[in-house]
């Protein structure tokens, strides 16, 4: 990087935390530090949802995994609307009579104390997880094609969320957060215009297309059944479940809008989550196909983590290396009279000369994939423990390579305040929930307010070194974005059962839901381990209404033998 980017990188960083920390110092009570006295206005609650959600990882993997597999991961968003407008008339509503301070506290009313500390357990060791990951994933990635040493990057990403999470608790997140969405929407509206500056003179806009049509990246739909695929029209269904319990019972989730003015503030802030996080998805991944064409014209490396390739260079395996890179060259001079071929076709309509120039193409990208794989095991030979999956270094790669100077350290700025907005949102869920579920509720129930506000901020400390020491010794595996909505679906799909027995089964007890979530989570937790981990079998994204159904038929079932054994806890 230039010192411009580093400039840039640096003196950004430091305005959006320091002006975060200046607006928000000085939280007097639990209330002001845990809600931010109810201050949010709509957008604020919007964007604050926004922020949480879309990590580092969104910005690292999204635009890789469109590159490989196309835009069908917009897929997984389609049923988001509808998650959103069951959350804001049923969830939002209760969460507001009752004036809580987190999700988990309804259940005690509902039910019981053990069924309110069993859920808040279960939000604690998820999302924890994933505030390792979210931590970890982006300073892997950065640290490795950067050349930083691994645990500093951590230690900062890490260190700098911490800071103004734990100083100025909701309100800071809130604050925080505006500042990092709009220099993340300005950097990804910047790039979106720099690839098509970078498109070929000699195709128009529609002809481009058309090749990343032929491509097979620009097919959205995918109405085809298979168990194993993760993105299709039929496991977009099942991520409703994911999406209702993420934004309906995740307190990362709902302590930003449950901190909003009102209950109409609230909903509006959900309500603009769900109409723009498709369309933000969409234009991500529009991105990722734009990066891909712009490497169908432009020589792309044969793996695009550059400091592992500059390894092989220096070993014993560089010939064979350079061999691959070689034929791939070969491969992407020949793709290029392809493309025109192609295009010809298409221009005189003669849909045999369409198949087949599309059929030649095909067979291009097969060996491509090949020769790619080729690379990964000659890789894997001088080094086994080195990640050879390079989807998540894609777009860093682009940006690195291809960006002006200053746009390089805006860039890696934007990944930078995505991870720390993101990390920071679960680190204030983590520390309240430990604060009022656990310490509050069961620990030391009477003790005065400045005692809980220090101990709430000594608990997200907790959590943030926690989440650092696991990010530390962390190992990559999956794809990123992958992989933290993998964590979710083990615990998310039980954790939903459990908000709607409450909400819609009014006849079923305390004991029965306790004990069929239970039940159901040991199934669930099961079937990851046997069925997806070891050999995969289906999606994890059904793990979320498997566990939503388990839940629900245990409890049921429960409840009728100990309503007749007299075993049944009152509501």
């Amino acid at each position: 990087m230039s010192v411009l980017d580093w400039v840039v990188l640096i003196c950004s960083t430091i305005a959006v935390v320091g002006y975060g920390i200046w607006k928000t110092k000085g939280s007097k009570n639990i209330e002001g530090y845990l809600l931010g006295g109810n201050e949010a206005k709509w957008w604020t609650v919007g964007l604050s949802v926004m922020a949480t959600q879309a990590s580092a990882i969104t910005f690292l993997s999204t635009p890789g995994q469109a590159y490989n597999d196309g835009m069908g991961f917009a897929q997984f968003y389609l049923m988001l609307p509808v998650a959103m407008i069951i959350i804001c008339i049923t969830f939002i509503p209760m969460f507001y009579k009752l004036k809580v301070y987190t999700a988990y506290e309804f259940l005690e009313g509902r039910f019981d104390l053990k069924t309110r500390s069993l859920t808040a357990f279960l939000f604690l060791v998820q999302r924890g997880l994933a505030c390792g990951i979210t931590i970890y994933a982006p300073a892997l990635v950065l640290s490795s094609i950067m050349g930083w040493n691994l645990n500093l990057t951590t230690l900062i990403i890490g260190l700098i969320a911490i800071g103004y999470t734990v100083s100025g608790g909701t309100k800071a997140v809130h604050v925080t957060h505006k500042l990092q969405m709009t220099i993340i929407f300005i950097g990804l509206i910047i790039i979106f215009f720099l690839l098509l500056s970078f498109m070929p003179d000699d195709y128009s806009f529609r002809e481009v297309l058309q090749i990343a049509n032929a491509n097979e990246k620009l097919e959205v739909i995918d109405t085809s059944f298979n168990w194993k695929d993760r993105y299709n029209i039929w496991t977009s269904l099942a991520a409703v479940f994911l999406f209702l319990s993420y934004f309906g019972t995740d307190q990362s989730q709902v302590q930003r809008y449950i901190s909003g003015q009102s209950i109409r503030a609230s909903r509006l802030g959900l309500i603009m989550n769900g109409m723009l996080k498709l369309p933000l998805q969409f234009f991500i991944l529009f991105i990722g196909v734009l990066v891909f064409i712009f490497f169908q014209f432009t020589q792309p490396p044969i793996f695009f983590n550059e400091k592992v390739s500059e390894k092989i260079y220096a070993s014993e395996y560089s010939d064979a290396y350079k061999n691959t890179e070689q034929e791939l060259s070969t491969l992407f001079d020949e793709r290029q009279s392809l493309y025109k071929d192609y295009l010809a076709a298409k221009e005189s309509k003669d849909d045999s000369k369409i198949l087949n120039s599309q059929k030649l193409i095909e067979l291009s990208s097969e060996k491509e994939k090949q020769l790619r794989t080729d690379a990964k095991e000659i890789i894997k030979s001088y080094d086994s423990t080195i990640e050879t999956n390079d989807k998540d270094y894609i777009f860093l790669n682009f940006i690195l390579n291809y960006l002006p100077k200053g746009l390089v350290g805006l860039l890696l700025a934007m990944i930078f305040f995505a991870a720390m907005s993101s990390t920071a949102s679960e680190l204030n869920a983590l520390g309240s929930t430990t604060s009022i579920d656990i310490y509050k509720r069961s620990i030391n129930p009477n003790a005065d307010e400045a005692h809980y506000l220090k101990a709430s901020k000594l608990l997200t400390l907790m959590w943030g070194v926690l989440a650092m020491l696991f990010a530390a010794f962390g190992t990559l595996a999956e794809n990123l974005i992958q992989f933290v909505n993998i964590i979710g679906s083990v615990f998310y799909g039980t954790i939903l059962g459990i908000f709607l027995v409450a909400f819609y089964m009014k006849w079923i007890k305390a004991n029965a839901v306790f004990f069929g979530a239970l039940l159901a989570e040991c199934i669930v937790i099961y079937l990851w381990y046997n069925f997806i981990y070891v050999e995969e079998h289906f999606s994890f994204l059904w793990l979320n209404l498997i566990g939503t159904g388990l839940t629900i038929i245990f409890a049921s079932v429960l409840s009728v033998f100990m309503d007749k054994g007299g075993l049944g806890a009152a509501d």
